[in-house]
């Protein structure tokens, strides 16, 4: 990090964190003021200080000043359905060799949480293209890109993957939506022999309709998990774990398409 970048500008996501771990993410603009329960806070308050900093409200109540990680900024998404978490999230990245300058298909943009995600892993120099068939869930997914100054890196189709994709020879592809084995014909079409498929079903039904297309259609290496979360209180005299946790959200899929062979299910029986 530079020295210019230890200091916060105008046009900054900051992360104002108070009491209780309370937090609020904005962008910050001079003459803006964030009210909050604990009192206001001017933008130009907290520009130019550095990072880390503490700011105060008119009250006289405490913010920390802090980058948000890109959990935060997906768990602070605007939405209107269920969004895939970060616990998830990051192990459909790495499952997937998901990195910079990468172009990437997603099927069920959604609120665009994923989309996110996929628009910050892949940088600058990668794309991501995303479908949906929901004019307003589109519309959602948009703004909220547009907001994280991530849309240039983002190109959305209001189409029905039903007709297929347009692009070919993609190395990776997730999907979420509900019914993902009407379309594994579309997505083998669309993915160059030995690239990248994810999805995520919430039902062990779904997975049962799911495997046996996967098959039909050449598709091996399939391996099916679902991810557990637990934090614990850090407090020196009494660490255990907390209350909740983020327990069963979906059943993660990943699979390859290959070539043609007649050795496929030989191989996968052998799996077994």
């Amino acid at each position: 990090m530079n020295q210019d970048e230890m200091y916060v500008q105008s046009g900054d996501i900051a992360q104002l964190v108070g009491l209780s771990h309370k937090n609020f993410i904005i962008r910050l603009k001079h003459g803006e003021i964030l009210q909050t329960h604990r009192g206001n806070l001017a933008h130009d308050d907290c520009i130019g200080k550095q990072w880390g900093s503490q700011v105060f409200s008119h009250l006289g109540n405490p913010f920390f000043l802090v980058q948000p990680s890109l959990g935060d900024l997906i768990i602070a998404t605007r939405r209107t359905t269920q969004i895939l978490y970060p616990k998830d999230i990051g192990f459909i990245l790495v499952s997937m060799g998901i990195g910079p300058g990468q172009h990437v298909i997603e099927a069920g943009t959604g609120s665009g949480a994923m989309t996110t995600a996929l628009a910050f892993a892949v940088g600058p120099h990668g794309h991501v293209t995303s479908y949906e068939v929901r004019q307003e869930m589109q519309s959602l997914a948009r703004e909220n890109l547009s907001k994280l100054g991530l849309e240039d890196r983002v190109t959305l189709k209001l189409a029905d993957i039903k007709k297929g994709f347009d692009e070919r020879n993609m190395r990776a592809l997730f999907m979420d939506i509900p019914t993902p084995e009407l379309f594994i014909t579309q997505v083998r079409e669309t993915l160059t022999p030995g690239g990248f498929f994810g999805c995520i079903v919430p039902t062990l039904n779904q997975l049962m309709k799911l495997t046996p297309v996967l098959r039909r259609e050449n598709f091996t290496f399939v391996e099916i998990c679902e991810i557990f979360l637990r934090y614990y209180k850090p407090v020196p005299a009494r660490i255990r774990p907390t209350d909740r946790m983020v327990a069963h959200t979906g059943y993660l899929v990943f699979a390859r398409p290959v070539l043609p062979s007649e050795n496929i299910e030989e191989h996968e029986n052998q799996e077994e």
